[in-house]
């Protein structure tokens, strides 16, 4: 006896409710994925944020002091030399033992010991560079700054443990508690971090001289890497033959895309520094250096920009007696601009975050320095992040953190600047 045909309907009746199940475990091992990217996100966020806000703020104490020309050694206040040369730390330590009425050396050294004498001196320099006939020789109070390990146990003061309480004396613990209970101790918005460069001290250490190191070298990369990247796109789209020479030309442009950083900073030592001799830790060899790196970029995106400006737009404008750079210049590359831009900015906002490129040619050095121009010695402000983070001060830990906020804020401006660009400029067709 003949097998009945089975009908279409049917197997698909008895396969649907495994197909359904099969969605649906597809669908759970994707939520599960994304659920647990987004756990570690929010994990590295909250650890980077909440000591990043620390990193944001410091602890002071308001003291007294006396402003004496004799002690300052100031015997003209309109020369800046002797301004920026003044004793502010006797001034300082003056006002310090004053505050807290201590006699003996001992006594002395443990109430010094709660300060950054140097750091509070900087702020009296600064007041002095302002209004220096005013103030000297006179009595008035200056927040001085609190040593790093102080801020670091007023900080977490209220958590379990304790930290850093093993640091003090029973008279340094009490002299800090009697300055909290009596307001003399405030926590405030550390200024000085965004308006000094590196120090060796982290109360006075601050992010300028990175930042401005890493605006000099995106000038160099932008002024160097955007006109070549953008004339050779132009050329391969636009002007080279199809043959197996610009085949290989546009195969390594796309593996250069895939190199490690690392190889770029290689190259660029062998060739900037040591061939052409240019000034090392400068801005203007990590400019040169990055923008190799991210000439593929640029190409890249500014090639599939030009390729995406519909044939008719170039037709038309034969049919009217343009030549081909009119055609080029004049249409094309108008149109294709927004693309060019989006993949220029995204290819500084890489070049921003980069660390392994400039530490082969040495701007992993410690400089405190604020740069003023291309060639001055200067680090970038990841390479400032990984310096701080080296270091075993707990204070550093927090500079670093607050410091990979503020860069993470310039990474996000430039790639929300790029979307931005891309939607405002472009044209759909």
């Amino acid at each position: 006896m003949n097998k009945p045909i089975e009908k279409t309907i049917d197997r698909v009746n008895r396969t649907l409710g495994k197909r359904h199940r099969a969605e649906k475990r597809f669908r759970f091992y994707g939520i599960i994925s994304v659920a647990f990217g987004l756990l570690c996100v929010l994990f590295l966020f909250t650890n980077i944020i909440g000591k990043g806000v620390r990193g944001f703020t410091y602890h002071y104490i308001e003291i007294p002091v006396e402003l004496s020309a004799d002690v300052l050694g100031i015997s003209d206040v309109d020369n800046l030399n002797q301004i920026l040369a003044a004793n502010y730390s006797g001034v300082v330590k003056k006002g310090i033992y004053g505050h807290f009425d201590v006699q003996t050396r001992k006594e002395k050294s443990e109430a010094r010991d709660l300060f950054s004498v140097d750091g509070t001196g900087y702020l009296l320099q600064d007041r002095f560079k302002i209004d220096a006939k005013t103030i000297i020789n006179t009595q008035t109070t200056v927040w001085a700054l609190v040593d790093d390990k102080v801020d670091f146990y007023l900080k977490r003061i209220n958590e379990p443990g304790e930290q850093g309480k093993h640091e003090f004396s029973e008279r340094q613990l009490q002299w800090i508690h009697n300055a909290v209970d009596s307001g003399e101790l405030k926590r405030k918005i550390n200024w000085a971090f965004f308006k000094t460069g590196d120090s060796a001290h982290s109360e006075e250490a601050g992010i300028r001289g990175a930042v401005m190191g890493s605006f000099y070298l995106l000038i160099v990369t932008l002024a160097i890497s955007f006109p070549i990247g953008l004339a050779t796109a132009i050329y391969l789209e636009e002007y080279a033959p199809k043959n197996k020479w610009t085949d290989l030309i546009e195969v390594n442009i796309n593996n250069l895309a895939a190199v490690p950083s690392i190889i770029f900073g290689l190259l660029g030592l062998a060739i900037f520094l040591a061939f052409f001799g240019f000034p090392r830790s400068t801005p203007l060899v990590g400019g040169f250096v990055l923008s190799l790196m991210t000439l593929p970029t640029i190409i890249i995106s500014s090639r599939a920009s030009i390729k995406a400006v519909p044939p008719s737009i170039r037709q038309a404008a034969y049919g009217l007696g343009a030549s081909k750079m009119q055609v080029t210049l004049h249409h094309v590359l108008p149109l294709a601009m927004p693309g060019m831009l989006t993949g220029t900015i995204i290819g500084l906002a890489q070049a921003l975050g980069e660390s392994a490129p400039l530490l082969m040619i040495g701007m992993a050095a410690f400089i405190p320095e604020v740069p003023t121009g291309f060639t001055d010695p200067a680090t970038a402000l990841p390479m400032q992040i990984f310096q701080w983070f080296r270091n075993a001060d707990a204070g550093f830990s927090e500079k670093a953190s607050a410091a990979i906020l503020v860069l993470l804020m310039f990474l996000i401006v430039m790639n929300t600047l790029a979307v931005w660009a891309r939607r405002r400029l472009e044209r759909r067709w």
